[in-house]
Formats: C-alpha cells, sequence, structure tokens
C-alpha cells in the first residue's frame, strides 16, 4: 500500500517538475514528497526485519504444525508500529527542504527546484537538530536504510538455514512443511535483493555528492537526483509484483479478489464449485504461510465464494 501511495502521489509531482520546471503545490510538495520518500524506505526496512524474525520464530518453534494463529489486532499493531516509527525517523525532512528560483542561463526563464537548506525563521534549538540531521544525513542513510535490513535479513537468514539443516529429520517438519518454508525464505531474499539493488544507487550519489558537491554544477546534482528517484520508483512497482508472484497464497488471494470483482461477484455454479475448491487449495497453502494448525483441513460447505 505503501508503494502505491508513493507512486501515486509522489511520481506525478516529479515527472510534472521535469517537464515544466515548476513545482506542483509549490513548497508543500518540496518537503512531502521527500517526507514519504524517506518513510518509504523506513517501512520496507522495518518491514523486512519483522518478516526475517517471524521467519526466525518459524525456524526455532518446537512444533511449527501447532503454533498458534496470530491474531489480526497483533498484526494490525505491528504495521502500525512499523509506519509510524518509519514516519517519526523522516520529520526532519519536512524541515530540511524549502523551495528556491533560479533563472537559467540559456532560455532565460525562472525555474524552481527543491534545496537542501534548513529555513532561518525555526526556533534555534529545532534550527540546530535539523542542522546536525543534515550534517549526518548521508550516514544515517546508509546505515540505518541500508545496512540495517541487509545485514539483518542475511543474520536471520543464516541462522534459520543452519537450524533447518539440523532439525530437518525431525517429526514435527515434514517434507511439505519444509519446502513452504524454504519457499518463502527465498520470497524475502528476493525482496532484500530487490530493495538492496534499488537503494544502492542512491548511497552512492549521497557519499559522492557529501565529498565533491563543491567541484558539481546544479544540472549533475539533479541528474543524480533524478537517478536516484528513479530507482525508488522502480523498488516501489516491483516489489509488489514481485511479493505476488513468490508468495502463492497472496497473488492466490489476490486473484480471486480480482476474478471476484470482474464477475460482478456472481459466478454460477460450476464456477461457485470451482471456486470453492480453489479457495479450499488457497486456505490449505496458506494454512502453511500463516503457520495454521493443519490437523484437519476446513470443510467445504463452509468455504462459499471468495466473495
Amino acid at each position: 500500500f505503501w508503494d502505491f501511495f508513493i507512486l501515486f502521489f509522489c511520481l506525478p509531482v516529479v515527472i510534472f517538475n521535469e517537464i515544466t520546471k515548476k513545482r506542483l503545490l509549490g513548497d508543500v510538495s518540496c518537503r512531502i514528497v521527500p517526507f514519504m520518500e524517506v518513510s518509504s524506505l523506513g517501512v520496507t526496512t522495518f518491514s523486512l526485519c519483522a518478516l526475517g524474525i517471524d521467519r526466525f520464530h518459524a525456524a526455532t518453534s518446537p512444533q511449527a504444525s501447532a503454533r498458534p494463529i496470530e491474531q489480526c489486532q497483533s498484526i494490525i499493531a505491528k504495521l502500525a508500529v512499523i509506519w509510524v516509527g518509519s514516519m517519526t525517523l523522516s520529520v526532519p525532512e519536512i524541515l530540511l527542504w524549502q523551495l528556491a528560483q533560479d533563472t537559467s542561463p540559456v532560455s532565460g526563464l525562472v525555474t524552481e527546484y527543491c534545496t537542501m537548506k534548513p529555513s532561518s525563521n525555526l526556533p534555534e534549538s529545532v534550527y540546530s537538530l535539523v542542522l546536525t540531521y543534515q550534517n549526518a544525513r548521508m550516514w544515517w542513510y546508509f546505515g540505518c536504510y541500508f545496512c540495517l535490513p541487509i545485514l539483518f535479513t542475511v543474520s536471520c537468514q543464516l541462522v534459520t538455514r543452519r537450524i533447518s539443516s539440523t532439525e530437518k529429520k525431525t517429526e514435527c517438519r515434514g517434507t511439505k512443511h519444509s519446502q513452504c518454508e524454504s519457499h518463502l525464505n527465498c520470497t524475502i531474499i528476493g525482496l532484500t535483493i530487490i530493495y538492496g539493488l534499488c537503494t544502492t544507487p542512491e548511497n552512492v550519489c549521497n557519499i559522492v555528492v557529501a565529498y565533491m558537491s563543491p567541484d558539481m554544477s546544479k544540472q549533475t546534482l539533479d541528474l543524480l537526483n533524478l537517478i536516484n528517484q528513479f530507482f525508488l520508483f522502480f523498488k516501489c512497482s516491483v516489489t509488489p509484483v514481485l511479493l505476488l508472484c513468490l508468495c502463492r497464497p497472496l497473488g492466490q488471494a489476490f486473484m480471486d479478489c480480482c476474478c471476484c470483482c470482474c464477475e460482478g461477484c456472481s459466478p454460477d455454479t460450476a464456477s461457485s464449485e470451482g471456486s470453492a475448491d480453489s479457495k479450499l487449495k488457497t486456505e490449505m497453502s496458506s494454512s502453511i504461510f500463516f503457520d495454521k494448525p493443519r490437523e484437519s483441513p476446513p470443510p467445504l460447505l463452509a468455504l462459499g465464494t471468495p466473495c
């Protein structure tokens, strides 16, 4: 949802600015767009960490098949912590950016651009904090939004694989369950690889700009910033598709929802039976994904249609 939010709001603003050289929504977009982009990095970072912890708990559980189902309220609480924490850490971006104007030496037209410069109208204590954040922003990006998710995911995967290899022949972990666990671990690794590849250019550009900005022209800095935003939009576009393709229960549920909406929620009897069978398969596969008890499959009569 956050990736969709980035593409829906930030992408049109960036395209409009590149075409017209005018900032859509003016100073508001200069502050909100960086805030949302950094929040997106935080949401992805902490989500990958939470997924790594969940896979570690699944691997270290004494009886994975009898693991209790996590309540929806607990999942919503975790998502709220991730979102609120990411947005709180991104608040300095609102105070760091502001709108500026410049006259083009070629065309003579006045162009608008966003500059990373705290406003002098801020209180002295807030101004000093924002200035400190600006000086440490490059290493904060590199440490929290790049090294943390990659190292955390790699560490969790190594520990999980070591535990899984030592307990591979136990009775509580069947072959089917081990395959599903391996498939879910590959999904998390794929998400981490996409995230690492898309954030590497931004971190490299930040380091280059931090040490070579006096020797670089404004056009070069704008080009580097545009490249960074392109990779962010690419990540936001690829991540949901990759998740739906690799996570079969989630992808099947998404396809059932789309088919239900396309058919107008009025399938015939044959399609109802087919959808019931497909939902039964989805329930059984998703029970492995969410570590539900698998002693007895749910009855067909209680399923109905996906609607």
